[in-house]
């Protein structure tokens, strides 16, 4: 029953009643600006955690609307009907949840007064009568009992008003999670005479706020996985290659010797790609590998592949194993690999006595020539990616660099899109600069101020060697 504080209010003047009116209005309104919402912006995907979190919140936000309509609705209908003495026990006259029911304890005759509407949420028959103070806390589920002693001691004896959760098992086994909202009854003389409540099941709504936390805690955790996996991914990939990433690598020595820089590029959405790698090496022979390449996928698992790709690479050349035999040993690798993958690669020895470049490639864009201010890719020998087909055969062609030559190797990032052999209009466009910078550090710091940008959809490296003799 209402509260009897509130029972000299005067009725509602129509002016009220038609604001009541125009606000459950609006929050139709609103109700179905939210459904068009959910269906037009959140397409779900069971997969995908950020998606099941914004379905969540889209939930939750309903039963907030719904829950503010119905509380709308009987503010204009007025108080509800008073408990008839032969109601039906335990019938569900529509769903439970969303319901609100009162009650009044008093405290002085021991007499409880309780709605039709909180029968029907505690499954009680009506014949069998309310539940005192004292016998209410064994409805509850046992670890919400303290919770609502607290409440109540709270409420009767420092005159607290009550709000808070506590679960409820019906006698038919179904658990209700219930919101109460009271506050102490008072006399003339300030005594506290009663304690007025009212109870409303927010079941439904409590399940929307527990399915929007977990997803919103799922979609935590796979960002703390995300980016602990980027960064393992980063650091190993990192330590497979030659760093300082944009100094000079070991560079041989006497004339035609090769001033060496590379530098990873990072792309708009994820960083430095785990799948591409440079290299460049003194040999025992004298010679200068130089090597670039790419594997399909990003992450621990592609960073691990370079590395193998790339100890193996290393010891083939230190072995002296020609560029066209590298490629097909390569090849093998890759396929039979523990995870399968698909790469292109670029691999080449300069010999500084001769001056001459032996280079072979595995579906890769040829180096870019760069000689008195202008630029040209080289010739490419054949080739098909690696782990694209078994028994592979690879072609091997030579190029004669000069003093002052500056060769650039670049992996998928700044790969053409118009097929192989055919060089980018933005690298051909800096032929002059990086002809006529000094070091080969200076080339690379170039093409990243110049196509290295925060605007470029994809990954990459970026290898320069520039002939010092």
């Amino acid at each position: 029953m209402p509260s009897p504080l509130f029972a000299d209010r005067p009725a509602a003047r129509p002016s009220e009643r038609n604001a009541v009116d125009a606000m459950i209005d609006r929050a139709r309104r609103l109700r179905g600006d939210l459904d068009s919402v959910c269906r037009t912006a959140v397409a779900i995907d069971e997969d995908d955690p950020q998606q099941r979190w914004q379905r969540a919140l889209c939930e939750l936000a309903a039963h907030h609307l719904d829950d503010l309509g119905a509380r709308l609705g009987q503010l204009r209908e007025g108080p509800p009907p008073p408990v008839p003495d032969t109601a039906p026990a335990d019938e569900e006259q529509g769903p439970l949840s969303g319901r609100a029911g009162s009650a009044e304890w008093n405290l002085l005759d021991d007499g409880v007064e309780w709605s039709v509407e909180l029968y029907e949420i505690f499954g009680r028959d009506a014949a069998a009568g309310p539940l005192s103070l004292d016998e209410l806390p064994t409805m509850l589920v046992p670890e919400d009992q303290p919770l609502l002693t607290s409440m109540v001691t709270s409420c009767l004896i420092d005159g607290k008003p009550m709000d808070g959760e506590f679960r409820i098992r019906r006698p038919d086994g179904r658990m209700r999670t219930l919101h109460a909202m009271g506050e102490p009854v008072l006399d003339s003389e300030g005594r506290t005479v009663s304690l007025w409540a009212v109870l409303r099941d927010v079941s439904a709504l409590d399940d929307s706020r527990k399915r929007e936390v977990r997803t919103r805690d799922s979609l935590h955790r796979q960002d703390d996985i995300a980016r602990a996996e980027h960064r393992i991914a980063t650091e190993l990939h990192q330590a497979v290659l030659p760093a300082p990433h944009d100094s000079p690598a070991p560079a041989c020595g006497g004339s035609g010797a090769m001033d060496v820089a590379a530098r990873l590029l990072p792309s708009r959405s994820c960083g430095p790609s785990g799948g591409d790698w440079y290299d460049a090496m003194t040999l025992p022979d004298g010679r200068t590998l130089l090597t670039v390449g790419s594997l399909t996928g990003h992450g621990i698992p592609a960073a691990s592949t370079v590395a193998m790709v790339l100890g193996a690479l290393r010891g083939m050349a230190v072995a002296g194993i020609e560029p066209r035999a590298l490629l097909t040993h390569l090849n093998q690798l890759v396929q039979t690999s523990a995870q399968p993958a698909l790469g292109s690669a670029l691999c080449g020895f300069f010999d500084p006595s001769a001056g001459l470049l032996t280079w072979a490639q595995a579906g890769h864009p040829a180096p870019l020539l760069f000689r008195d201010g202008t630029g040209a890719p080289l010739v490419p020998p054949e080739g098909v990616l690696l782990g694209a087909a078994p028994g592979v055969t690879y072609g091997q062609e030579t190029a004669r660099l000069l003093p002052g030559d500056v060769l650039l190797l670049r992996a998928d990032g700044l790969a053409p899109a118009t097929g192989l052999g055919a060089a980018p209009d933005e690298l051909l466009g800096l032929a002059a600069r990086l002809s006529g910078s000094r070091t080969a550090a200076e080339c690379v710091r170039t093409v990243a101020e110049e196509l290295g940008g925060a605007e470029r959809p994809a990954g990459g490296c970026v290898l320069v060697a520039r002939v010092t003799g």
